[in-house]
């Protein structure tokens, strides 16, 4: 299976994959975890409807370095042989990209469902774009794979690799088609560029938090893509007790039971017993200059929630207000235009979002 260095993180997406690789490993197979360092620079169009902005070589490694140590949270190191695709692309001459790009066609092309609706529409498609799937199927014949691990929406790209290995006098390797996991969001992939993504690296209150976050439905769905539970055994315990369960079982795997407890019974203590928790995420403190009129003293409640930092613009502060995401000393406040009256030595406990706590102290 290959995985392109786009970005840092490699996230619960990306682990249905890993996870089917192991499963390989545990049946006595050794696999090749590929990353796609050449063809990171150029960007996969799959599912685009527009052309990626291209990766510096420099940010490409850098991020495959972060791969490298991520995997072995799930692959066994022994069983495991990992490649770099710029290995045999960069060192293939103009010659060998013109015999490459001599077995494909641009009407071949064009079948693929994101190529032809640019086409049809006008979109520009760049050159670039239509060697990637070449060069990912070449990958197979440099590596003559027998076996292809991709997501769904890869299938043109793993059948190109069965074409091209037939041209080049191998034997069409088997291709496996893996789903892809929806997004903490429930409606797209997992992705960095969509920030619906739960990093493998995120801390482990974090993780249990964002898992906690997730809809009835998605939690079934991660649950079949991402553990080995009996499904209709969960489908039958209570939803809340369910999704606990997942968070937790998931927060071990990558950080230990040891934390996946603490993070579980940290957030019981947040949310489910609504208790403030005694080290908040963020503590502020106002002091005559940040209000209007010393006098009488009063800040705006999305001043105050942006003061806190929690969120990453007043805007957001403001969307999150009238959506019901804010609340101050237990009440739920969704006028964005609402003023909080200060006075020395007020002190208010601000829930912001579903995961975030802060605690604003006025001072003369």
């Amino acid at each position: 299976a290959g995985f392109d260095p786009t970005a840092p993180d490699l996230h619960l997406g990306h682990t249905v994959l890993i996870h089917k690789l192991k499963h390989f490993q545990d049946l006595g197979h050794q696999v090749i975890f590929l990353i796609g360092d050449f063809t990171g620079m150029i960007g996969d169009p799959t599912g685009r409807s527009e052309t990626r902005v291209a990766l510096s070589k420099e940010k490409v490694l850098e991020n495959a370095k972060t791969y490298e140590r991520q995997i072995f949270k799930i692959l066994d190191p022994e069983k495991t042989q990992v490649e770099f695709n710029s290995r045999w692309m960069s060192a293939m001459t103009a010659d060998g990209m013109i015999e490459l790009s001599a077995h494909y066609t641009v009407a071949r092309m064009l079948e693929r469902e994101d190529f032809h609706k640019r086409y049809t529409e006008g979109t520009p498609i760049s050159i670039h774009e239509f060697m990637y799937p070449l060069i990912q199927g070449y990958d197979s014949v440099a590596l003559k794979a027998d076996v292809e691990l991709g997501g769904t929406d890869q299938k043109f790209n793993l059948l190109m690799g069965r074409d091209l290995q037939r041209d080049y006098g191998q034997e069409a390797q088997v291709v496996i088609t893996m789903p892809l996991l929806e997004g903490t969001d429930g409606v797209r992939k997992m992705s960095k560029s969509f920030g619906n993504y739960i990093a493998l690296e995120d801390k482990p209150a974090d993780m249990f938090g964002k898992l906690m976050s997730i809809s009835d439905v998605l939690m079934h769905r991660y649950y079949e893509l991402l553990t080995t539970e009996d499904l209709a055994r969960i489908k039958s315990a209570h939803p809340m007790e369910a999704k606990q369960s997942l968070a937790e079982l998931i927060v071990a795997r990558y950080h230990g039971a040891e934390a996946a407890r603490e993070a579980r019974g940290a957030f019981q203590q947040k949310f489910q017993a609504r208790e403030f928790p005694e080290q908040p995420d963020a503590h502020v403190v106002l002091t005559p200059s940040d209000v209007k009129d010393a006098g009488a003293p009063s800040i705006s409640l999305v001043e105050l929630i942006a003061k806190t930092g929690l969120v990453p613009s007043k805007s957001e502060a403001r969307r999150l207000i009238v959506q019901g995401g804010v609340e101050v000393e237990e009440q739920k406040l969704t006028d964005a235009n609402a003023v909080i009256p200060l006075a020395v030595g007020t002190r208010l406990h601000l829930r912001v979002g579903r995961r975030k706590f802060a605690v604003a102290e006025y001072r003369n």
